[in-house]
């Protein structure tokens, strides 16, 4: 045979030489030979994968699913035993192609840098499967805590699959893998261009996780980028934000760093959640209070105690110096400011241990606004709107009775009315 003949193995020459019993050339026995030897490389490997994988891989899977640690479920649903076990049918053609080709033929040499090919390809899937599953064993173990470690492992796979693409091209070339590494040196400037994003990406990764600026589960605001929801990934290319309506918003991570937004878990670790809204007051109501109407008043339990308070301060009501404003006397919006502060720290909604404000602001060409400004003790969206419209719903419907007025524009029907009285 020729340097390209099959090794001078019996198996071997058994084959060859059925082939040149059937009065072929030596070039199509030999083409014939590798033919057969192939196949039968490849039904073995097929053999020992159906074996392995119908077999020994689902006992092996079973006593992981069933025992009683939680971390291992992670390599099963990542598929890293399964990649894992992929090794030994490439093992089984590697050894057979060492055993029955002649090493020096270049079938051999093509085979070879096959199934080398295969132990790389083999490797990376492994390894991106074992960094997933660590992944998830970290989000595991520190439940309830800032995790981070996506950044790492998603950095970690580009490495993977650079360091595959140069193995690879190793086998193939022939050149040592460093050679092809100090010519991917030579061109950075390419390689920053090529991988601008991912190496951004990577250095934010890095200082949101350092600066803890924002965390799977925060609730952040990014106008710029329509976001308005609960963080829901975090890698080095991008952080994903669920919506409030549910759409999903892509932000490029370096962008968090480079740009300003609004991290809402402040809020959310405070216990309280704000409350800042003004009723605009008609000044046109504002007056002070006569005996009539202090009498009222008292019959507010929750004012009782304010108005005895405020009468051995001012001293007792006197009838008939309220024009010439001889005496100090109580307006009617300082009562029902009194009013708001009383009723607000009877809601058992409203957390007394927060900032508590009722105050007045500037006046305004829309009356004065009487802004409250405090916290609810529950920050659930829905519960918390729900807190304030009861608030303002009790607050608007009580003005009246301190003879006080809501300014509001005057619409269409009130100009209708007007009209009326004017004809």
């Amino acid at each position: 045979m020729d340097s390209h003949a099959p090794a001078d193995d019996s198996t071997v020459s058994a084959i060859h030489t059925w082939f040149a019993s059937l009065h072929l050339s030596d070039r199509a026995a030999e083409i014939g030979t590798i033919i057969v030897i192939a196949a039968a490389l490849f039904l073995l490997s097929a053999l020992v994968t159906l074996i392995l994988r119908r077999i020994f891989l689902p006992i092996i899977l079973g006593w992981v699913r069933s025992n009683n640690y939680q971390w291992d479920d992670a390599l099963v649903k990542n598929g890293f035993l399964q990649k894992v076990s992929w090794f030994i049918p490439v093992m089984v053609l590697s050894l057979s192609a060492d055993t029955l080709f002649n090493q020096s033929s270049s079938y051999y040499i093509l085979f070879k840098r096959l199934t080398l090919s295969a132990y790389v390809i083999v490797a990376v899937q492994a390894l991106t499967a074992l960094l997933n599953s660590i992944n998830d064993i970290h989000k595991l173990l520190r439940k309830n805590r800032p995790h981070y470690l996506q950044a790492y492992t998603d950095a970690g796979k580009i490495v993977i699959y650079i360091l595959g693409a140069i193995f690879i091209t190793s086998i193939f070339t022939g050149r040592s893998p460093w050679g092809i590494v100090s010519v991917l040196g030579g061109l950075t400037a390419v390689t920053m261009l090529v991988f601008k994003d991912s190496i951004l990406g990577f250095v934010a990764s890095i200082q949101l996780s350092a600066t803890d600026m924002v965390r799977v589960g925060d609730w952040i605001e990014m106008p710029q980028y329509g976001a308005d929801g609960d963080v829901i990934s975090i890698t080095i290319h991008s952080v994903k934000v669920q919506n409030w309506d549910k759409t999903v918003t892509t932000i490029p991570t370096h962008a968090l760093v480079a740009n300003s937004f609004k991290n809402w878990r402040g809020m959310s670790e405070s216990g309280g959640r704000r409350i800042k809204r003004a009723l605009y007051i008609d000044m046109n109501s504002i007056r002070f209070c006569d005996r009539q109407m202090l009498d009222r008043f008292s019959k507010i339990s929750i004012l009782k105690s304010y108005l005895d308070e405020k009468e051995q301060e001012i001293g007792p009501f006197r009838e008939g110096e309220m024009a010439s404003l001889n005496q100090r006397c109580q307006t009617n919006i300082g009562v029902f400011r009194a009013y708001i502060c009383a009723y607000l720290k009877n809601n058992k909604h409203v957390h007394q241990n927060m900032t508590f404000l009722v105050r007045q602001l500037p006046p305004t060409e829309h009356g004065l606004p009487l802004e409250i400004y405090v916290f609810s003790n529950d920050q659930v969206w829905a519960h918390y709107e729900a807190i304030q419209a009861d608030i303002f719903d009790h607050l608007l419907a009580a003005i009246t009775e301190f003879d006080l007025h809501i300014f509001q524009s005057p619409s269409g029907h009130d100009m209708r009315i007007f009209s009326q009285k004017e004809a």
